[in-house]
């Protein structure tokens, strides 16, 4: 959905290894040469294997861990009081039990210098977005799962990232409930005309999402393949070019699975 190519994130050289004294060179490599270039308001989905660094990009993306070299350039959108440059949802919604949906949502404003009301503006004003308004004062018991995830990503969008990053959002619901969480996504995309980074292992559910797909590869990993997505948005899920294009995007990551390129 990107009207422009304006560069929001730049990764250019980024590799990363930890610790590892069982490996020859006490070390294990996770990531080398890893490059990308994400614009301006555009959905990008990245896959691969499990283990292959999918999540870990992300928290090398969020500064959570950092690289042992490369760059990560953000350009940020507009005035940055009062916001987060990133925000990232995981899996699983990671909710406080013992704070109401409201104060969940809020948590993320906690330090950025709002005022009480102001928080609270913006945490029920996140909720509405994800259609939970009325479940504001409610406690995580008593949400579904898929109700706890539309949460999280509430709280994600309360801080007005300029990168919403999603890791597996839908991996632990049923079927019916992640196409629909899928289908809200898209939607909230189209409203807030946010960057999102989504890692998921479902190469349907990426075709299905996203402008671009990255297929993350190798020991150590890196990219080795980037497909655009033609297919015009609101886009059927049974869309013959999608799916032919799953259809090539997971034979790709067979033959180096099988190739020993995984």
């Amino acid at each position: 959905m990107a009207d422009d190519m304006t560069p929001m994130i730049e990764i250019r050289d980024l590799s990363l290894a930890f610790p590892n004294p069982t490996a020859a060179e006490g070390r294990t490599v996770v990531l080398r040469d890893f490059n990308l270039s994400v614009a301006a308001g555009e959905f990008i989905a990245i896959v691969g294997a499990s283990g292959v660094g999918k999540s870990t990009l992300l928290r090398v993306v969020a500064d959570l861990v950092p690289p042992n070299s490369g760059t990560i350039t953000h350009a940020p959108d507009g005035d940055t009081r009062g916001r987060r440059p990133y925000a990232l949802v995981f899996q699983d919604a990671r909710l406080l039990p013992w704070r109401t949906v409201r104060s969940n949502v809020a948590f993320g404003l906690e330090g950025l210098g709002l005022s009480r009301a102001e928080r609270r503006r913006r945490a029920e004003e996140a909720l509405a977005l994800v259609g939970l308004a009325d479940k504001a004062g409610r406690w995580p018991h008593q949400l579904s799962g898929g109700q706890r995830q539309r949460v999280a990503i509430a709280r994600a969008l309360a801080v007005d990232p300029d990168l919403l990053m999603m890791d597996e959002p839908f991996g632990a619901l049923d079927a019916i409930t992640r196409q629909a969480l899928q289908d809200e996504l898209l939607d909230l995309w189209r409203r807030t005309s946010k960057t999102i980074l989504f890692v998921t292992h479902d190469i349907d559910e990426a075709v299905y999402l996203a402008d671009r797909v990255i297929l993350l590869a190798g020991t150590p990993a890196t990219v080795r393949s980037e497909d655009r997505i033609t297919a015009a948005r609101p886009r059927g899920r049974d869309d013959s070019a999608a799916r032919a294009l799953a259809t090539r995007i997971r034979d790709r990551l067979s033959d180096l699975m099988d190739g020993g390129g995984i």
